[in-house]
């Protein structure tokens, strides 16, 4: 159950990263910023989907790992675009709070994974 919330928020996150990175590529003409945060916030989602049907358990804690790592550098990239203007207090906040949710989930499912090795 639990790792479909994280596949399914991953999955509308990364939707709304695609949007931002059109927004910002197309009205800021950013194009460095941007495709950074779209390489990292769309590659939660995909590591989230592989680790769905991993090989083995290891195999699904690293790539839950990896989202999580991701999910960091993208955290990283989305405070970058605020703090430079590129995006405004709300787009920034509606998108950090949906990343922190996600960033809980991971660190969540990462913890326990480890635990029952």
């Amino acid at each position: 159950m639990e790792n479909n919330v994280s596949a399914d928020k991953s999955f509308k996150f990364a939707v709304k990263v695609v949007n931002l990175y059109k927004f910002l590529a197309e009205n800021k003409k950013e194009f460095i910023l941007s495709k950074q945060i779209l390489k990292s916030g769309t590659s939660i989602g995909a590591n989230v989907s592989e680790a769905q049907r991993a090989q083995s358990k290891a195999d699904f804690i690293s790539k839950m790992s990896i989202a999580l790592k991701e999910a960091n550098e993208t955290e990283y990239w989305l405070r970058l675009l605020y703090e430079t203007q590129y995006i405004s207090k709300i787009q920034f906040e509606n998108l950090h709070n949906d990343l922190s949710e996600i960033i809980k989930i991971l660190m969540a499912i990462c913890k326990t994974s480890n635990q029952n090795k």
